[in-house]
């Protein structure tokens, strides 16, 4: 391994940290599995790494498990550290996927070397057809080391990488501790999966990382308890009993399992459900139907304390409307349908205090007519004044100290949970000066009204009263749609108004940025008067607020500027805003946070939500950045599930690099698995002398490890892997008939329930089948299992409807389709394996009396009747796609492929083009398939 000292300058500079220099001299001397702390910078160091050979040259260097959004930070890091060490032999980033390169162009750029972003499927075939020779690679980084598992692709990876390259540098990188620490001797496990036998650990309370971020550049932090209001906290501690109640019933029910970790503290973590699904998957077909419906209801139980905190009053309200339509039974049916946790009291809690936070009063029966005698309370989010007095402060600040003493910017970063709190607080922000009538408050008026969300709450009373008339006529069949997934937070996720488009107003100092998906800027004064819907000041009666909404100039100036050129006066529209004149509203967004702050260089941070992994980002900022000053505002609500999560995901984050720590002083050196690539001599004395005595006959004994043929796109199971860990030889093809091709006479078709169910649905499988009988003996259906799911079709049943159809005919139905299908194909074996792990098993039984496959010849198999071998090349998506149109069979659809380009050309022909290719029926109903109108009153 080449060092790249003449370059290593530069890498320092983008390093300034005393624990990153220590970290990455580190790295470039051994390799080594790496768990860094949330926060700390992993993508930083991996990128300075990764320049480091970069810019010395004539390498080979393969990044796997990286995300498309890290490849973008890499590639763009890369870039500039090129720039400023202006080295000649830096190339950057080159991303291999499936939608860039061919076979060739990739053979190419791997004989030229570079640093490589490659996705895991495509890698491992290309080390298996050694279109890529493992040799060649000057070393391996591995990004996310805590999702390699013995299944997956990246560990296939690495033991290709490893048997056949001894040389080579491994190093593993991770800032996600937690799954290092379930299971007996987890890290060791995990060690052995990536061939490393050295862990180093950083978490927050490491010496040198502490004394890195304590130092004398800490960040200016101020913290802000915002109390709840009454309503909120009685709705969360009765949200919180019925978390509890419905955890003692799943503990009463299932008292066999581990439940050690089953606790209103644990409900608090966002993975709790998932744990408590996982536990429970292995006897799901075993367990009863109210089970079913408690672990779909602690979904949503635990979904709606989020949005308490963060949705306003009338959204909060409607999302509540959404998830008691979808747990409510349709007409005619009997109570046992419900859910368990609405028969409490403290359902009715929830579900009363929530609509008396919006409004009091009912609504009375006037003839055919409603009569809404309601009067709005419209409650205000607690955090909405705070932030409105942080910004206020934030103004003064800047009125008393005009002028930037650092590098600084004058910019205003608030951080939220997602995009939806970005455009609730814009929409505040926007309208926290508008009064009730629709008048914006002057300069002088602001002083002497306190900012309010009256004007915002008011509009969002009118739409939800327009939404819930609607909402009524589909609420009954709401219900039977949700059955298997009651997740009622994914129907009003968005539900925010949009903002109103607007100039911001010249008495305004604060300007806005243009936001984008990922958040928005705003104004913390008001929109201009023009940008929103105005309504006159009146008595606060429903009614009369519905009555409010009619048209104005503004939407008749929108209406007329659809037929204007939209780029007339453009510059009344749009602007450039400085830097220091903006507040930009900016979500969480994992790593990319730390360009964002590079990037705004802001002055004042507020943390509109408590977020581990952002309080260490900024630490960082601030002690790399001897020039810049940050004042950080952070907000919570005091005593909420809000806080608790964030004290236990910092508990959690602790404890487990406490046990990582404590395995690792006892832990001795881990022996990797057979890194070198050197047999078991016994293991190949044994296949020497097996002769393979089969029908009295003799088959010439063979030193040749066993060989399976493997078609590419099996690749995203994890068999093939497993038969590569039991001394198999993987040869990928491009099939047309099977999946594994174990011996000239075994053909095997793979399928999970999943793909089975689908399978049956568009008839693939019949034609799979037919197919295999007609080019091998002894052709075989392969129905594989999960690993530590249930081992029956039971479960699969509700795949395809409601909860109910699980005990009825889903899985009768799936079964008498299987005994159909062995009617038909009486010579067709149906293989049941309970796991991967059970599969390679009966893989390596069948081929003890058989002969090897030939690759070749596989191939060639079912590219007979018409089909050539260029026709491999057709996308598989498209061919799915004709086969649901009308008038396409599975034996037509060849002759289609064949005669036609594309789905296009199919779609403009002509009857009189179809009919020779398909038949004079057929070629008539793809005509009309394709040239129906989609308006037609029919």
């Amino acid at each position: 391994m080449s060092s790249a000292n003449g370059d290593q300058q530069p890498v320092r500079l983008s390093l300034p940290l005393k624990y990153q220099q220590e970290l990455f001299q580190e790295l470039r001397q051994k390799d080594e599995l790496v768990i860094l702390a949330r926060g700390l910078g992993l993508l930083r160091l991996v990128t300075n790494l990764l320049h480091s050979y970069d810019a010395a040259g004539n390498h080979l260097i393969l990044v796997i498990g990286a995300e498309e959004r890290e490849n973008g930070w890499i590639g763009e890091s890369l870039a500039e550290h090129a720039a400023i060490s202006m080295s000649p032999k830096a190339r950057g980033l080159n991303v291999v996927n499936t939608d860039v390169m061919s076979v060739g162009t990739r053979e190419k750029m791997y004989a030229q070397g570079g640093i490589f972003s490659i996705t895991s499927r495509i890698l491992v075939v290309d080390l298996l057809t050694n279109l890529l020779n493992p040799e060649t690679i000057t070393g391996l980084v591995v990004l996310h080391a805590d999702r390699i598992v013995a299944t997956s692709l990246e560990a296939f990876i690495l033991r290709i990488y490893r048997q056949k390259n001894k040389v080579g540098f491994l190093k593993a990188f991770s800032d996600n501790p937690e799954p290092f620490t379930t299971g007996f001797a987890p890290l060791s496990t995990m060690m052995r999966n990536l061939f490393l036998r050295n862990v180093s650990l950083w978490p927050r309370f490491q010496v040198l990382v502490a004394q890195s971020l304590e130092g004398k550049k800490k960040a200016e932090v101020i913290e802000l308890e915002v109390p709840m209001s009454d309503s909120m906290r009685d709705i969360q501690n009765a949200i919180m009993e019925c978390v509890e109640v419905s955890i003692g019933e799943l503990k009463k029910a299932n008292s066999g399992l581990d439940m050690e970790d089953w606790n209103v503290d644990s409900a608090l973590h966002k993975q709790f459900d998932l744990v408590v699904r996982r536990q429970l998957d292995p006897v799901w077909h075993r367990v009863s139907w109210r089970t079913k419906q408690i672990v779909n209801d602690l979904t949503v139980l635990r979904g709606m304390l989020h949005t308490l905190l963060t949705y306003d009053a009338v959204s909060f309200n409607r999302h509540l409307d959404t998830i008691l339509a979808a747990h409510s039974p349709p007409p005619g049916s009997t109570r046992q349908n419900q859910s368990p946790w609405l028969f409490l009291d403290a359902a009715h809690t929830i579900f009363d205090t929530a609509k008396r936070r919006v409004y009091t009063g009912k609504v009375v029966k006037a003839g055919a007519e409603d009569i809404e005698s309601l009067r709005p309370v419209l409650e205000e989010q607690p955090k909405w004044a705070i932030l409105t007095e942080v910004l206020e402060e934030i103004d003064r600040d800047l009125y008393f100290n005009p002028v930037v003493r650092d590098d600084s910017n004058n910019t205003v970063l608030i951080m939220c949970t997602d995009t939806a709190q970005c455009r609730q607080l814009r929409e505040y922000l926007q309208t926290m000066h508008i009064r009730p009538g629709g008048d914006e408050a002057t300069d002088d008026e602001e002083n002497e009204h306190e900012p309010s969300a009256a004007f915002m709450m008011r509009r969002k009373l009118r739409n939800y009263l327009k939404w819930k008339k609607e909402f009524a006529k589909i609420s009954a069949s709401l219900f039977a749609e949700n059955q298997t997934a009651l997740d009622g937070a994914k129907s009003t996720k968005n539900i925010s108004n949009q903002a109103f488009r607007g100039k911001a107003p010249a008495n305004k100092r604060r300007r806005v940025r243009g936001g984008g998906a990922a958040g928005s800027g705003t104004s913390r004064a008001s929109n201009s008067p023009g940008s929103v819907l105005a309504a006159e000041d009146k008595p606060l009666e429903v009614a009369t607020l519905i009555s409010e909404i009619r048209p104005t100039e503004v939407e008749a100036a929108q209406k007329e500027e659809v037929v204007a050129d939209p780029l007339d006066d453009m510059e009344d529209y749009y602007q450039l805003y400085d830097m220091q004149d903006l507040v930009l509203i900016h979500a969480y967004d994992g790593d990319m946070d730390e360009h964002v702050l590079e990037e705004v260089k802001p002055r004042y941070i507020v943390m509109y939500e408590p977020d581990t992994s952002f309080v260490r980002r900024v630490e960082v900022y601030r002690s790399s950045h001897n020039d810049r000053n940050v004042r950080v505002y952070f907000l919570y609500y005091g005593g909420s599930v809000e806080e608790q999560r964030y004290l236990s995901s910092v508990r959690r984050e602790k404890d487990a690099f406490t046990k990582l720590i404590k395995e690792k002083s006892t832990m001795s050196v881990v022996m990797t698995l057979d890194a070198h690539g050197v047999e078991d001599p016994q293991e190949a004395f044994l296949r020497t002398i097996n002769t393979r005595i089969a029908g009295g006959g003799r088959l010439a004994a063979t030193a040749q490890p066993p060989r399976v043929v493997v078609d590419v796109r099996e690749f995203r199971s994890s068999l093939p892997s497993l038969l590569h860990g039991r001394s198999m030889v993987i040869v990928p093809c491009m099939l047309t008939v099977g999946d594994y091709i174990l011996s000239p006479n075994i053909c095997i078709e793979r399928k999970s329930i999943k793909d089975l169910i689908s399978s049956f649905k568009d008839g693939r499988l019949y034609n799979q089948a037919e197919t295999m009988l007609q080019h091998y003996k002894s052709p075989m259906l392969l129905i594989e299992f999960d690993q530590n799911k249930s081992f029956t079709l039971e479960p699969f049943a509700d795949l395809s409807g409601s909860l109910s159809s699980v005990s009825s005919n889903g899985a009768s139905d799936l079964q008498s389709k299987l005994v159909l299908l062995t009617l038909a194909f009486p010579r067709l074996r149906i293989i049941w394996s309970s796991s991967p792990y059970q599969t390679a098993e009966i893989f390596e039984s069948l081929k003890t009396q058989e002969a090897e496959p030939d690759p070749i010849e596989a191939v060639r198999i079912g590219l007979e009747g018409g089909q050539r071998a260029e026709d491999q090349s057709f996308n598989r998506e498209p061919q799915d796609m004709l086969r649901v149109v009308p008038g396409v069979t599975s034996k037509n659809i060849k002759n289609l492929i064949i005669e036609m380009g594309s789905l296009k050309d199919i779609a403009n022909a002509s009857v009189d083009e179809l009919e020779p290719i398909v038949g004079k029926e057929a070629g008539g109903q793809i005509h009309r398939f394709f040239n129906k109108s989609v308006f037609d009153d029919g």
